[in-house]
């Protein structure tokens, strides 16, 4: 497979691309910041450097075409402002499903985020409420395409070694995941068609991965 990684040098991201290079498939992963290719060479990942935040539709495309799968995990980051989740976690991924669109890439995974379909409690930060805000309206966006979609809303992630063990349904009580079992569930995941135009939350369990996806 060749897939393409939005946000290719987040902590989930480099994961997926080092598992996917230990199965013999190609990850290509976008970065922003040019710097980072070695980074991504060195996990036997391709890098694009391309701004999703100001690069056009067409170059994009570009990157996507002749792509297995799209996976969007880029995100605005702990330090960035309300506005920023607007341009990143809402219109990188509205962008980047444009593009999978033109180049024809149908499926398409997103990585969403707990608790984005309930209203914000009273006094929540505004950073956060908009980063609610904006994970929710491109979770909309993705489900209105006609793509083969699937958005995964993990727990609180960790950077804790892989547990290979989760709960894995439309929806869980709110816990905790390690990065690198988000990332083995979405390689899992790619090319599972009980998984296509669903949502599902995503937290550490008792099941194998394997058998977490043949439940699904």
């Amino acid at each position: 497979m060749r897939v393409v990684i939005a946000g290719g040098h987040g902590k989930i991201a480099r994961h997926l691309e080092r598992l996917l290079a230990g199965t013999g498939d190609e990850a290509v992963g976008i970065i922003r910041n040019v710097e980072q290719a070695a980074d991504l060479r060195d996990l036997s990942a391709e890098p694009v450097v391309l701004d999703l935040e100001s690069a056009a539709v067409d170059e994009v495309a570009e990157v996507l075409k002749g792509a297995d799968a799209a996976v969007f995990a880029a995100g605005a980051g702990p330090g960035s402002g309300a506005a920023r989740k607007e341009t990143v976690d809402l219109g990188a991924a509205r962008l980047f499903a444009d593009a999978a669109e033109r180049a024809g890439v149908r499926r398409h995974i997103q990585i969403g985020s707990m608790g984005v379909d309930r209203p914000a409690r009273p006094g929540t930060d505004e950073v956060f409420a908009a980063y609610l805000r904006a994970k929710k309206a491109a979770e909309d966006d993705l489900r209105a395409r006609d793509l083969d979609w699937t958005i995964v809303r993990p727990g609180r992630l960790t950077d804790e070694p892989a547990v290979g063990e989760v709960h894995l349904a439309d929806r869980v009580d709110y816990g905790e995941i390690p990065r690198e079992d988000v990332a083995a569930v979405l390689i899992a995941l790619v090319e599972e068609p009980r998984s296509f135009r669903r949502t599902l939350e995503l937290v550490t369990g008792n099941t194998p991965v394997d058998e977490a996806i043949t439940r699904l």
